[in-house]
């Protein structure tokens, strides 16, 4: 089984942009001073794409590790991501505090200990400097729990275990909204509300075999039926206002065609939608997507009245910010990952 899937880092470059267009919505224009039209919708989106390729990728280095190896080292596994994840994330989390701690911007209690345990999917009344952690928070909740279940519980179970997941999420959502409504604001974040989407993720890269064996599912993978995918996805996501039927049926929904879209993009890489996510641009924002999604916050901020927070310098002072961290943070750490390995 090979782990490099081509088309991934162009699926990350479309779901930031997805994220930075939501969070560009309603920052003011630099000369005219009007709002950017609202696109919020794009957020939720471009994170569902994260976290199924995220469930996808991981799942699949996993199990290629006990193919070719007959184990799964943790201790690998959480150093590999350790120095992925971590370094450029607490130089983003350092710059804020420090910047707070001057008075340059204001931040609500709790931010500091939730955003450096990786907490900040439980802690709903933060600032907007750290309120994009909360996906990284899932994210890290997920690396924690994932790779410790299917070594302890074996792949078959693991992924068992997954499949639950994806059932009974959409019960607990329901659940909250329904008989909680004090805890709806927790939906969509906390883990067990959220972790389907990831769930989803690895189930595909746990079947990848058993769907290679079905000639019906590669057939329509490969037919003109497969459009309805994506517009069930687009339709999923717009449904957000329908509370209870995106809480039990939509996200559901939505996570399902991300992934089939995925297993379509890495079974068939050369026709037109592979080779585009193969394109230099596409491939390029989805390598510098992990830091454009760190830094975009402080300058894609609504709220302010600050010129940097306005449209076009907020974008360029993102990428700006986004490719000082890449270059000295995360591409001297990739190297040096591939030296450890």
């Amino acid at each position: 089984m090979s782990v490099r899937v081509p088309c991934l880092d162009g699926l990350r470059g479309i779901s930031v942009c997805l994220v930075l267009l939501a969070h560009l919505s309603g920052t003011r224009e630099l000369t005219s001073g009007a709002r950017l039209p609202e696109l919020y919708g794009l957020g939720n989106l471009g994170v569902r794409v994260f976290f199924v390729i995220s469930g996808f990728l991981i799942t699949l280095l996993l199990l290629h590790e006990r193919a070719k190896t007959g184990r799964i080292s943790l201790l690998r596994f959480f150093l590999r991501r350790a120095l992925r994840i971590l370094p450029a994330a607490f130089l983003y989390i350092a710059v804020i505090l420090l910047l707070g701690a001057l008075g340059l911007l204001v931040l609500a209690p709790g931010d500091r200990l939730h955003a450096l345990t990786y907490t900040v999917n439980y802690h709903h009344l933060r600032s907007w400097y750290v309120s994009h952690l909360w996906s990284l928070s899932v994210e890290e909740q997920f690396y924690l729990l994932w790779p410790a279940l299917l070594v302890l519980a074996g792949t078959r179970r693991g992924l068992a275990l997954a499949a639950t997941l994806v059932v009974a999420a959409p019960l607990v959502r329901t659940g909250m909204w329904i008989f909680t409504p004090a805890r709806r604001i927790e939906i969509g974040e906390a883990f067990s509300t959220i972790g389907d989407a990831l769930a989803t993720g690895c189930l595909l890269a746990g079947l990848q075999d058993w769907l290679a064996a079905k000639p019906a599912y590669l057939r329509f993978l490969r037919s003109g039926w497969f459009a309805v995918v994506p517009l069930l996805g687009i339709a999923a996501n717009a449904g957000q206002s329908y509370a209870l039927i995106d809480c039990l049926v939509g996200q559901t929904v939505l996570n399902l065609a991300i992934a089939l879209c995925i297993d379509r993009c890495r079974r068939l890489p050369d026709d037109r939608v592979g080779r585009l996510l193969e394109t230099r641009l596409l491939a390029g924002l989805g390598v510098l997507s992990y830091s454009l999604y760190l830094w975009q916050e402080p300058f894609l901020n609504r709220f302010a009245r600050s010129p940097l927070t306005a449209f076009p310098l907020n974008l360029l002072l993102v990428f700006a910010a986004a490719f000082a961290s890449y270059g000295l943070i995360e591409r001297p750490l990739l190297a040096l990952r591939k030296r450890l390995r």
